[in-house]
């Protein structure tokens, strides 16, 4: 039978799908800006933050990893959530993940807009709207990079990652070295914030996640990877502690230089970047590195949130979940051409569009990154759910009472709070401090997307239930769906591994 090209197998080995979840979680952006927006709320307990998102953030990588090494899947969590919950579960598993990703692109196009057109407004007196041509011609860039293939598009983020890791560690280096003797641990205590104590650390924990998440965007090349099995619980494990502990040192750097003190204004320094400010404190000119260590991470991060969305696409595409053309690849790049370019043109239009609303792109930015983390939480927690379930249900000789037992209902547990705040719910009288403005719009937006997913899946439940059952099918199994006949180069299936 003549087969319909599909994603290339074993094309990427472990490196490309490290820096993958490496790079979607654009480690230099985050430090710049996703955690940036924790200081205001935690303060100098800032670092308290990020410990307490990178202890949460490895429960979940232990837990995927668990369901990574049973379920290689362009599909990702909606796969392991529709084996674990059930297929109407993992349908809206995969409908929030497309928000949470289409969202998290956009981000990168933003950042990359505020740091150019920071510098040149500063020091050539630029107007500041020329943030959406730059972030419009990023957006061209990561389009090219992920259509021409998953080669290109991984080495680009292994290269780009190498770098802005390097420069920041050694900013952070330089910070810790002139902090001199206000270097102290209790930034690791609530002893440097207000009176509310732990509950204005936990909204700060909120926006810690958000620099983190990301590290599961290797699970969604499951079906590119080379041994996806070991490759993929690896790559998602050692990018969150890697990236993890790199967050911490470079926020404890932050945080000792410019005073524990202060940090709830630490937002406010030079115009909402504070990160070049720092830099020419201690390095003069040096600021252009870092300068161009976020700009190479705004990138790397947009386009590794393209592959990962763009592979979900394909997958809910393949199985009819979403359009069938959204299946297409490309016969000779073994791309998603469709979702690649639907995909970006969200992108770039989403940037541009939420940036001018809210009249900036920074408050684009925190409106954007609240949709993608309370999303993503949500996700976590349903995860850990998934794999206690998948494990007591398919897996039951293989059922470890730490790894699909405790670790995954930890999961769930310990991250309740952290999702309440984001809606502005106290919890159990810690005083929880509510998000300002525009993050409290956040939850309107992902309440009118997840409602129209609803209706979506009573569509499909009423008209074609064999699609919802298509969720839970790893790239083994989905020989059995028929390719649409009227797509020619769409793939409903992929070649199983011999």
């Amino acid at each position: 039978m003549h087969q319909t090209p599909g994603l290339h197998r074993d094309a990427v080995g472990l490196v490309q799908v490290l820096f993958q979840s490496i790079a979607n979680m654009a480690p230099g952006a985050a430090v710049a800006f996703s955690i940036l927006f924790a200081a205001p709320y935690a303060g100098g307990a800032t670092p308290l933050s990020v410990l307490i998102g990178l202890g949460l953030c490895l429960l979940v990588a232990i837990t995927i990893g668990q369901l990574a090494k049973h379920l290689p899947s362009a599909g990702g969590l909606y796969t392991y959530n529709a084996r674990g919950l059930g297929n109407g579960f993992g349908f809206m598993v995969g409908w929030a993940f497309l928000l949470a990703e289409v969202v998290a692109a956009p981000g990168g196009l933003l950042i990359l807009g505020i740091v150019v057109s920071s510098v040149l407004h500063s020091h050539l007196g630029w107007p500041t709207w020329t943030w959406a041509p730059f972030a419009a011609a990023a957006g061209l860039l990561v389009w090219f990079l992920v259509w021409r293939g998953i080669k290109m598009s991984t080495a680009a983020s292994v290269t780009l990652g190498v770098f802005e890791l390097a420069v920041f560690l050694a900013l952070a280096i330089s910070l810790i070295t002139h902090a001199g003797p206000h270097n102290t641990a209790a930034v690791f205590t609530v002893h440097h914030h207000n009176a509310k104590g732990l509950g204005s650390v936990i909204p700060g924990v909120l926006y810690a996640v958000f620099g983190m998440i990301g590290f599961e965007a290797a699970a969604p090349l499951g079906e590119e990877a080379r041994n996806p099995r070991r490759t993929i619980p690896r790559a998602v494990f050692f990018s969150c502690l890697a990236i993890g502990i790199f967050y911490l040192i470079c926020y404890y750097a932050a945080t000792v230089f410019f005073g524990p003190a202060k940090m709830t204004g630490f937002i406010n320094v030079n115009g909402g970047d504070p990160w070049p400010a720092l830099a020419t404190a201690v390095w003069g000119l040096g600021f252009i590195a870092v300068t161009i260590a976020l700009v190479n991470s705004a990138i790397a991060g947009a386009n590794a949130s393209a592959v990962a969305t763009t592979r979900v696409g394909y997958a809910l595409g393949r199985i009819r979940m979403l359009p069938r053309v959204m299946a297409r690849v490309h016969p000779r790049l073994g791309t998603p051409s469709v979702a690649t370019h639907v995909q970006m043109l969200l992108a770039i239009g989403y940037a541009l569009g939420v940036g001018f609303a809210f009249g900036a792109p920074l408050k684009a930015l925190v409106f954007q990154g609240t949709i993608s983390t309370i999303l993503i939480v949500a996700i976590y927690m349903a995860t850990g759910l998934s794999c206690i379930v998948y494990y007591l249900r398919e897996r039951r000789a293989e059922f470890n009472p730490l790894l699909h037992g405790l670790i995954p209902l930890a999961t769930f547990v310990l991250f309740i709070p952290v999702l309440l705040a984001a809606f502005g719910v106290d919890f159990a009288g810690l005083g929880i401090t509510a998000l300002a403005f525009p993050a409290n719009d956040a939850p309107y937006v992902i309440y009118g997307w997840l409602a129209a997913g609803i209706v979506v899946l009573i569509y499909f439940f009423v008209t074609d239930r064999e699609r919802i059952a298509r969720t839970g099918l790893v790239f083994e199994e989905t020989q059995a769906v028929t390719p649409p006949s009227d797509v020619p180069e769409a793939t409903a299936r992929s070649q199983p591994r011999r």
